[in-house]
């Protein structure tokens, strides 16, 4: 296996990072008010005050190698967790996944209704792409209009929601590795591929730089997904904020279903170190990606 190189600051960028995209995120989100003050309380309720920020710090590290503007990357990195917190209220739906807990707290949908849920999710994508079409995001317009391009096929039908469409298709059904690993590819593994991609686009680097951001990032997302299905085996229900055991109750295409638990974690192993040799090119500077790898692999959360 490839060296993967442990940052030993890794946590404490993580976490600076984290609190520097809240800060963007509550200067987004209005405080609830107004007619609809329900709306936006229910929005902060889903994007505010819990997560890793994984993909903000995935679009916060690849603009710093990029050479772009941090400012404009939290932005970048703000919008993608916007759409992220969407995807998890809709996702926790009884009509999805059917989750009544999420990051140790209640659901939107228990928290609130599922209307609410629902609208919540909608105005935070739409938020997102608000966010980006800001010139303070970018001065460029063209650099803003990729942006939401990629964006806009991250998470739309060519890649989250088709991801969840063949998700809920094959519950309960035969799934091999490949249909598996193409729906999660869609589901997870887009939006990551995308935050790793967004440094590129905002330093307007050549394609060549885009490709291998965005390859690390959908070798990353298959690995982060991996250790997902594992830790719904093998995981703390305390520490996960969530239950164990409901991949497997309500029938759902895993990893580890169709590998098996050592398998699957060698599968994990082998997209960390292909991840991590994409990034042979560059310098010291890419250690924290690096750290990222291993981080994935050992996470327990």
């Amino acid at each position: 296996m490839a060296e993967v190189l442990i940052d030993t600051d890794l946590a404490g960028t993580m976490a600076d990072t984290a609190s520097a995209v809240e800060d963007v995120l509550r200067r987004e989100l209005p405080e609830p008010d107004g007619p609809a003050a329900r709306l936006y309380e229910a929005m902060r309720y889903g994007v505010l005050g819990g997560g890793k920020r994984l993909r903000a710090f995935l679009v916060r590290t690849g603009a710093g190698l990029a050479r772009a503007d941090d400012a404009g990357a939290l932005r970048v990195a703000a919008a993608v967790e916007m759409t992220h917190a969407y995807s998890l209220l809709h996702d926790d739906l009884p009509a999805m996944d059917d989750d009544d807990m999420r990051r140790g707290k209640p659901s939107c949908h228990i928290a609130f209704d599922e209307a609410t849920a629902i609208l919540a999710g909608d105005a935070l994508l739409t938020g997102a792409f608000e966010v980006l079409a800001d010139e303070a995001t970018h001065p460029s317009a063209p650099v803003r209009t990729e942006l939401a391009r990629a964006l806009a096929e991250a998470s739309g039908a060519r890649g989250m929601v088709g991801g969840q469409m063949i998700d809920l298709a094959v519950q309960h059904g035969a799934a091999d590795f490949d249909l598996i690993a193409l729906l999660e590819r869609m589901k997870t593994g887009a939006l990551i591929a995308f935050s790793c991609e967004a440094g590129a686009i905002l330093g307007e680097c050549p394609g060549s730089v885009r490709d291998i951001f965005r390859s690390y990032g959908y070798d990353i997302g298959l690995a982060f997904q991996i250790v997902d299905d594992l830790l719904d085996v093998t995981g703390d229900e305390a520490a996960l904020g969530k239950k164990v055991g409901k991949d497997a109750a309500a029938g759902k295409a895993t990893f580890v279903a169709a590998l098996g638990v050592e398998e699957a974690k060698s599968e994990a192993r082998m997209l960390v170190e292909r991840a991590v040799a994409r990034l042979d090119g560059f310098g010291t500077e890419a250690e924290p990606l690096r750290a990222f790898g291993t981080f994935v692999l050992e996470r327990r959360n």
